[in-house]
């Protein structure tokens, strides 16, 4: 008996001494490594990594841009059922420990000794998985494990149990790049966390542990086995009730993808503002949740991605057929899967799905598709396509492109060669209002509607008009339209002979009927007359750079290097009366919760402004760049002046502070650069080319108020076509990526205009007419239609024309002049 009290003291005392040894360890421990245990305060005020979202004018979601799918929500936000899941799963007694499950901790380390040093089950809390998620890498070492439970013993004493739930919630990774229980209910069941099911809320919490392989969608029997574990769970917590559970346990995975549902189809812009996004808000800009509210009107973005499109089309179907885009050999007995795998590499492009013929017989052709449906096209689906000749248009093996028409029929149709740029600005303060940098981002990225540099033809006509009619030409002034041959030792023959666009001459002719004929000999004529280096130097106060234009007369003809988006920019001066006006696309940037960190503030032209009615100041070049505060996502605009912003100066913008006080801030005014009745007259010649000339087939809109000037370059290589009213304007590009030609007779109006028109009636349906009001110092004077000179009472060639009133005296002392001289001259005819 006495031997068995001995031994029992001695187990005692080694007991009681390793327990103090043990405690010494840890006191010893946790003195080395307090002083490198981070501080748990920060997770008060922790900011989860959230993508940026870019949404356009009317609230609509554009894109989203991150590395991570995250919805952060409050502990509040969380029901029940899915808290009750989550615990039951991974710690059902958190709300009972202090930050360690002690117990785990003995049966993970009695686990270790057994097993001969296996580091299996870890006998975390959630609280120490929030250490380790936050604070520690995932390596299974026994320092990295003591510091973990000193760190959760540290956030116990410092933060509340549901904070802490809720880091665990909104943290951790579920698969497929969601983190946090709201961003995974979202992707795998396109639902927010109110409106899950009790099932789905255990597969969620089955997730936890091992979410790249037990997750709904890669392993949905290893998850069915995990998700009925945690229902028992529950049940067996009582979180649930038997009725509840069975309930659950019987209902089927539903589970599948589901991407954050992009509204606005805009890429290129999307892009735009990623970029800027960056450049303004560094690298956090990707991660801190930020919201980009953009100037684009969705309904107006849709109208112009559809015009694009269909314009493309139309031109690529009037010039035939290219072929199968590839050709794959079919055996005889070809399964549905062996279909699906020649088509494996092709991707549905803007609508048009990839198909595989398998048949060709009766007049019909049957073509699988990718979606794994089966159609067949008889000669009127591919009528457009059909060889002249008695050929077979396709046979089996062909890979084919297929797309609905209005009417949901299928039709036979090809991926376009041809690209296009459309680009819309409001001309009060030059906000984006749509924006189009090809047919298809994922086939092309290169946006051309800010980075290409083309020639612009024809539409850059009214440029010049502008810069004459400020050296004293006018509307009815006669420039003979006739042959030129000007020394050029470039070119063959030493000879520069530039002509018209249908080669032939009118002789002398009024500038207005000129620009309405775009007649290519009279611009250069009035180019040599005013002089290039002045021409050059004007044209810059539309926003051109020096360096893009020509120092000769070719720029008469439009061989300016120049980006849709800088011609937008240019026209949008006529569009408003004078102002040159800087073309921006983000109207304000929002934090996480919703406060403006930059509020766009452009400047404006502001015609009816009192602070315009004050400033006296003429007309002139815009300041140099640099000299000003410019907006602060300018856009990259080839030919363009205006320097963006340096990242993170005000710029454009007001303080957010201020953003919506009413009155807070005057408007800022854009430099007038050219007088409004150059303006007017200018404008009024472009109405004309829309009423009866080349751009005549925009009457089709029945709109009184449409102005604009079609393009086209040497050989066809660009077809271009710039308009607008008094609320929008809008500009299209059309060509091939390489410069080669469109084709004979794809002019600006056959091929350019046509997008156009589909941008501008939609765009301004329902819209009441705009036009700028005749401004004071403009003089409606009945002319001779053939001198181009102010006629006499009884003219029977009298036409009306306007003119600046000072020159009225002028052509009216020249008209008397010309009379005198003819008067004169009959008198010597008499001898």
């Amino acid at each position: 008996m006495q031997i068995l009290k001995r031994l029992l003291r001695w187990i005692l005392i080694l007991a009681f001494t390793g327990l103090l040894l043990g405690v010494a360890a840890i006191g010893v421990a946790y003195w080395l490594i307090s002083p490198r245990l981070p501080s748990v305060a920060v997770l008060k005020d922790y900011h989860m990594q959230v993508p940026l979202r870019v949404l356009s004018a009317d609230g609509k979601l554009i894109a989203s841009f991150g590395e991570t799918r995250r919805i952060p929500v409050g502990i509040g936000e969380v029901p029940e059922r899915l808290k009750h899941a989550v615990l039951a799963a991974e710690d059902a007694s958190f709300y009972q420990h202090p930050g360690v499950d002690w117990h785990g901790i003995a049966r993970a380390g009695w686990h270790v000794v057994v097993s001969g040093g296996d580091k299996g089950p870890g006998g975390s809390t959630i609280t120490q998985q929030v250490a380790r998620n936050f604070f520690l890498s995932p390596e299974k070492l026994y320092s990295r494990k003591l510091t973990e439970i000193f760190i959760a013993l540290r956030m116990e004493s410092e933060l509340t149990k549901d904070q802490i739930l809720e880091l665990y919630l909104n943290k951790m990774f579920l698969g497929h790049r969601s983190y946090g229980v709201a961003a995974a209910a979202s992707y795998y069941y396109g639902k927010t966390l109110d409106q899950l099911s009790v099932a789905e809320c255990a597969t969620l919490a089955s997730t936890f542990q091992l979410p790249s392989v037990v997750n709904p969608l890669n392993s949905p029997k290893r998850m069915i086995a995990r998700r009925n574990w945690v229902l028992g769970q529950m049940l067996e917590n009582r979180y649930i009730s038997k009725a509840e559970y069975d309930q659950a346990i019987a209902e089927a995975n539903n589970a599948s993808p589901h991407e954050p549902p992009i509204e606005v189809d805009a890429p290129y812009l999307a892009e735009m503002v990623r970029l800027q996004a960056l450049d303004r808000l560094g690298n956090d800009a990707l991660t801190e949740g930020y919201v980009v509210k953009t100037t684009v009107l969705s309904s107006r973005q849709q109208a112009a991605v559809d015009a694009v499109r269909s314009g493309l089309v139309e031109y690529d179907h009037r010039h035939g057929w290219r072929g199968p885009e590839a050709h794959q050999e079919l055996g005889a007995d070809a399964s549905n899967e062996d279909l699906e795998r020649a088509l494996a590499g092709f991707t549905d492009i803007s609508g048009m799905e990839p198909g595989i013929v398998t048949g060709v017989a009766g007049g019909e052709t049957s073509i699988y598709l990718a979606s794994r449906e089966t159609v067949k096209l008889g000669a009127e689906q591919m009528a457009w396509a059909r060889p002249k000749s008695g050929t077979s248009l396709l046979k089996r093996g062909d890979i084919v492109r297929v797309a609905r028409d209005e009417k949901g029929n299928w039709q036979l149709t090809q991926i376009p060669a041809a690209q296009a740029a459309l680009v819309s600005v409001n001309p009060e303060d030059g906000s984006l209002q749509a924006l189009v940098g090809g047919f298809n981002f994922l086939r092309s990225k290169f946006n051309r509607a800010v980075m290409a540099a083309r020639q612009p033809g024809s539409s850059f006509k009214p440029f010049i008009y502008s810069a004459a009619f400020e050296r004293g030409f006018t509307p009815a002034s006669i420039v003979n339209d006739a042959p030129l041959a000007l020394p050029d030792p470039s070119r063959p023959g030493g000879l520069w002979t530039p002509s018209n666009d249908d080669d032939k001459f009118d002789g002398p002719i009024r500038l207005r009927e000129a620009l309405v004929q775009s007649k290519n000999l009279v611009s250069v004529r009035l180019l040599d007359a005013i002089g290039v280096r002045y021409a050059r130097d004007y044209v810059t106060r539309f926003g051109f750079s020096l360096d893009s234009l020509p120092s000769n007369l070719s720029m008469a003809l439009g061989t300016a290097s120049v980006s849709p988006m800088s011609m937008a920019r240019g026209y949008a001066v006529f569009a408003n009366g004078g102002y040159l006006v800087t073309p921006y696309f983000i109207s304000e940037i929002d934090d996480r919760d919703g406060k403006p960190v930059y509020v766009a503030n452009p400047a404006r032209a502001c015609r009816n402004c009192a602070e315009r009615l004050l400033d006296t100041r003429p007309p002139g070049p815009p300041p140099p760049a640099g000299s000003v505060a410019g907006p602060a996502n300018a856009v990259a605009v080839a030919g363009s002046t205006a320097a963006p912003a340096a990242a993170g100066s005000i710029g454009g913008a007001i303080l957010p502070a201020d953003a919506h006080g009413e009155g807070a801030h005057p408007p800022a005014l854009a430099p007038q650069v050219i007088d409004v009745r150059n303006d007017y007259l200018v404008t009024s010649l472009m109405q004309d080319v829309v009423k009866r000339g080349t751009g005549a087939a925009a009457m089709a809109l029945g709109r009184d108020d449409l102005a604009g000037k079609t393009g086209s370059t040497n050989d066809h290589r660009d077809a271009w076509f710039s308009g607008f009213n008094g609320g929008l304007v809008a500009t299209v590009w059309v060509g091939f990526d390489d410069f080669s030609s469109l084709g004979k007779g794809e002019f600006g109006a056959k091929a350019a205009l046509p997008i156009w028109m589909s941008y501008m009636g939609s765009a301004l349906k329902d819209q009441p007419s705009t036009v700028l009001p005749m401004p004071p110092g403009i003089s409606t004077v009945q002319i001779d239609r053939y001198s181009g000179l102010p006629a006499g009472a009884g003219d029977p060639n009298a036409m009306s024309e306007i003119f600046k009133v000072e020159d009225v005296d002028r052509l009216r002392n020249q008209a008397n002049q010309q009379q005198e001289d003819q008067d004169q001259q009959h008198a010597y005819d008499i001898f």
